[in-house]
């Protein structure tokens, strides 16, 4: 028996002892589908959203759709609006008209209404992460006023001015403050922009509100998804989903499959376990030891829009010089680093992954930096002390621990010595100043993921006020961080999607080669199992669970 199964059963058996002995460990016999997830929402308002919005996504996406969605390459398709025109305003300012769907219904029967979208996202700008609608028309005086703590009152009557407008039921207007050409993509899967039911909510109070969203009972809240919440049991940490059998988003039929009438999500610690007694249908494959084993027949693989990448701290000697940064990229190779860690693996030198509409061409890419560690190793004398790589502590879908000591092995070659420091509060640690007001760290690896599918979602982490902690903005005295901004200005108001793509690929080169920012190491992939029974519980690109496409085999009920 090999180590590896050695301690895979040694786990094993604890967990079997528990499962014959756990009353509430996420497996009573309550029927439908159950899939284990990684974290339980922390609300069910999607207009508000929070702070932590990737534990609400899997309930949200089953429950609700947005304005337009994607395809299965990432492009833009109609979603809730059948249609739209965009145009320029005579101000500047960019305008679209949508056309939304006539054969949509909220759970309930009533009809989706171009006010259900006035009422949402005047409730987001009001929200907990208001600063998402800041694009829109008339957003900025709201945001204003809640920031100097204005009366409530003075607040409602600045939302009158959100240019958020319903021309009839069926036609709703919004208008931006300027081109922005990630607009339709952010309207597809970020939840926060998806409609209200007004029907429901006019009259209520904010408590009223409140608990229409957090006390799920009665059919409430609708709405428009395949599923809709029938029960959320904090304490066990279990969501019921029923089906909507009004719902425009159904399922397309699978010979001898047919959707379930319902599905608990469910939180467990011993979610393999239970996968292994056939007692849930899907759960996540996260354990580095599990990974490089054998892949069981059930292994699913799903390719994310993510970059795992190597940064640097740019305001610490030696890693202030741009030629330093370049020689440890050129001293690394991808493809050694992640060798046999995985089942697959995509190495990359490039920020944006290639399914990624916007992506560099591969033409560009060969302008990158290369692998060459003998034209790396003269430069990386200047490296005259031991260099500390920062990394996140616990276990991952990302094999940080060995990656890390990759390339500490990598870099050992070409005469650097590096130290690993593994940290689980590993964002604290990238903030923290020491004495002189720097950072303390000079390496750090991250993953960074998309939330909508556009190059946009990976460059604002870069940006001036983004939450990068590199200390690139000062570099050449805040002219190259102000270059590249200029660049993603251009690329957000093109109206074409080559001109973009040509500005967000010459921002990728100021920050990967000239200013050699950060070394992107690879793009994850995650990986789950799925009982053979089950067809349409997928991870989507932004490594969410997937159940729009639900069905079980017949024979399986």
């Amino acid at each position: 028996m090999t180590e590896a199964a050695v301690v895979t059963r040694a786990r094993l058996i604890p967990l079997l002892l528990l499962l014959s002995a756990c009353g509430r460990c996420g497996f009573q016999e309550d029927g439908g589908v159950k899939i284990v997830v990684p974290a339980m929402p922390t609300t069910l308002d999607w207009n508000t959203s929070d702070p932590t919005s990737w534990v609400n996504y899997p309930v949200m996406l089953a429950t609700m759709r947005g304005l337009t969605s994607l395809g299965p390459d990432n492009t833009i398709r109609p979603g809730l609006a059948s249609s739209w025109t965009r145009e320029r305003t005579p101000e500047g300012h960019e305008a679209y008209t949508f056309q939304l769907r006539r054969d949509v219904r909220w759970s309930d029967g009533a009809p989706l209404v171009a006010q259900d979208f006035v009422l949402g996202w005047r409730r987001a700008a009001v929200g907990k992460e208001r600063g998402e609608v800041a694009d829109v028309l008339g957003a900025e005086p709201v945001l204003a006023a809640i920031a100097r703590g204005a009366p409530k009152e003075e607040v409602d009557a600045l939302l009158e001015g959100l240019e958020v407008r319903a021309l009839d039921a069926h036609t709703l207007r919004i208008v931006l403050t300027r081109p922005r050409s990630y607009f339709l993509a952010r309207m597809a899967n970020v939840y926060l922009f998806f409609p209200a039911p007004s029907a429901q909510l006019a009259g209520k109070s904010e408590e009223e509100i409140r608990a229409y969203f957090e006390r799920p009972q009665d059919g409430h809240p609708v709405s428009l998804g395949p599923w809709r919440v029938e029960a959320w049991d904090r304490a066990g940490e279990r969501i019921r989903l029923v089906r909507n059998p009004v719902s425009a988003f159904a399922p397309a039929p699978i010979d001898g499959f047919v959707p379930p009438e319902r599905v608990t999500l469910l939180r467990s610690e011993i979610g393999p376990a239970l996968f292994e007694r056939n007692r849930v249908g899907f759960v996540f494959v996260d354990s580095a030891i599990a990974l490089q084993q054998a892949p069981t027949a059930d292994l699913q693989r799903r390719e994310l829009l993510s970059t795992y990448f190597l940064g640097f701290n740019t305001e610490r000697p030696p890693m202030d010089r741009a030629e330093v940064r370049r020689a440890i990229a050129q001293a690394l190779d991808r493809d050694a680093l992640l060798q046999g860690l995985l089942p697959a693996a995509r190495p990359t030198r490039t920020l944006l992954p290639p399914d990624l509409p916007g992506a560099m061409s591969a033409e560009d890419e060969r302008r990158l930096v290369t692998y060459d560690p003998e034209a790396a190793r003269p430069v990386l004398r200047a490296v005259d002390r031991p260099l500390r790589l920062v990394f996140k502590a616990g276990e991952s879908f990302i094999p940080e621990v060995a990656i890390a000591e990759r390339i500490r092995a990598q870099l050992a070659k070409v005469g650097v010595k590096v130290e690993l420091d593994a940290r689980y509060d590993f964002s604290a640690e990238l903030a923290r100043r020491g004495p002189d007001a720097r950072r303390t760290f000079d390496l750090y690896l991250r993953r960074i993921g998309a939330d909508y599918a556009h190059p946009k979602t990976f460059f604002t982490l870069f940006e001036r006020n983004g939450n990068h902690q590199t200390g690139w903005e000062t570099c050449d005295g805040g002219t190259s961080i102000r270059r590249f901004e200029a660049l993603l200005a251009q690329g957000d108001a093109a109206a074409d999607p080559e001109t973009a793509r040509r500005a967000y690929t010459a921002a990728q080169l100021l920050l990967l080669r000239e200013e050699a920012v950060i070394v992107p190491l690879y793009h994850p992939d995650r990986y789950y199992r799925r009982q053979s029974g089950l067809r349409g519980v997928e991870v989507d690109p932004f490594n969410f669970i997937s159940l729009g496409d639900l069905q079980v085999r017949k024979d399986a009920r």
